[in-house]
């Protein structure tokens, strides 16, 4: 690994980002179909009864049908909202659905904030990614806001990063602040890695 991975990581951003604009409206769908399938499936295996989830941004794997499924199925559901000091805040949203543009354009529900430590309470987290690859290495998308937090957790659930098939990769380029995951979720299939000692998976 090169001392500074830095500008591997921009580059592989890069990448990612534009494969993720080449996609038709129907492999979208096709792949929104089952990413749900496969998160209501976890749901279900893990018995979660609180989840943390995030409004996808239009390029994002659509998670939004499962944020509705699981509201309509009685779980409490969690939303980020990130904040200037590079903490992330928690609602549970309000009935309206209304929703803003938070910091960096990232789609943010409207409800009362619940503090950053609201997160300990969830039984899964679900976080975005660029591409994880085989050992759970997640690649985010460089403001941090998830690592901070999943790297101050003593006790943290599950964590699944959410992603198209073909971000699921060998290797990405990480540094010691890097947060792995204990799986993935893609539109064809739910992956998880084999140790789920976190302190012990940083590199």
């Amino acid at each position: 690994m090169n001392a500074d991975p830095g500008p591997q990581k921009r580059a592989l951003r890069a990448e990612l980002r534009a494969r993720r604009r080449d996609l038709t409206q129907k492999e979208r769908a096709a792949a929104t179909v089952g990413l749900t399938d496969g998160l209501i499936a976890l749901v279900g295996r893990l018995g979660v009864r609180s989840v943390s989830c995030y409004l996808s941004r239009t390029d994002e794997p659509d998670t939004r049908p499962f944020v509705n499924w699981a509201r309509a199925e009685g779980l409490r559901v969690l939303f980020p909202i990130t904040r200037a000091d590079g903490l992330l805040d928690w609602t549970t949203a309000n009935d309206d659905d209304e929703e803003v543009v938070g910091l960096f354009g990232m789609p943010e529900p409207v409800g009362e904030l619940l503090g950053p430590i609201a997160i300990n309470d969830v039984d899964l987290i679900l976080v975005p990614a660029a591409a994880v690859d085989a050992h759970g290495m997640r690649l985010g998308w460089g403001r941090g806001y998830y690592d901070k937090t999943l790297g101050s957790m003593e006790r943290c659930p599950p964590v699944y990063g959410v992603l198209f098939d073909a971000e699921l990769v060998a290797e990405v380029p990480h540094e010691r602040h890097d947060q792995c995951v204990d799986g993935v979720v893609t539109p064809s299939r739910t992956v998880e890695f084999s140790t789920r000692d976190r302190h012990h998976r940083r590199i």
